[in-house]
């Protein structure tokens, strides 16, 4: 069975039966998606594309992958952004203009770059009980505010929790820079 991105477009009712259809299928399953927790939550082997034509497996979910290799794709790919935006500016710039030192990590960033993985992780789990009290198809009928309720905080974790995962992303890229 392939499946090439399954979840755009679903409610949360039917995203969960997506994944227990998923989940309980005797066969094997090629998924291809953006969506971290859907693969998180159903497959048991990732297949990640490293560069250069390679392509590797790692046991687990999106997140088991990203624990294997280390500092993450994510990082990598805007470290070699940021090498690449530095040399085209470096190239087009003066010859005799001086070099600007690279950022370093404060204590009060390294601090920092410790704590935001256990703060991600609280927001996910936050996120997903979010997910599975609104999955219930009765929530709405019975509790309308609630469920709107539900719904912002929902919202306001899933900010949060992209906004800690760039703050992340900016000190690994600080922190490979002083490397």
């Amino acid at each position: 069975l392939i499946l090439d991105e399954p979840t755009n477009d679903l409610n949360l009712e039917t995203l969960d039966l997506l994944q227990e259809l998923v989940a309980d299928y005797k066969g094997t399953v090629v998924v291809v998606s953006h969506d971290r927790d859907f693969l998180d939550r159903t497959v048991t082997r990732t297949i990640g594309f490293e560069g250069d034509g390679k392509w590797q497996v790692y046991a687990g979910g999106y997140s088991d992958m990203v624990d294997q290799r280390g500092a993450g794709v994510q990082a990598r790919k805007a470290a070699a952004k940021a090498e690449r935006a530095k040399s085209q500016t470096h190239n087009s710039s003066e010859a005799s203009a001086p070099k600007t030192a690279k950022p370093k990590l404060s204590y009060k960033h390294k601090f920092r770059l410790e704590k935001l993985p256990a703060e991600m992780e609280a927001l996910e789990q936050q996120k997903s009980a979010l997910e599975t009290k609104m999955a219930d198809g009765d929530f709405f009928k019975r509790d309308p505010d609630g469920f709107n309720a539900a719904l912002a905080e929902f919202q306001s974790v899933q900010a949060k929790l992209e906004a800690c995962e760039e703050e992340w992303l900016e000190l690994e890229m600080m922190r490979e820079g002083t490397s």
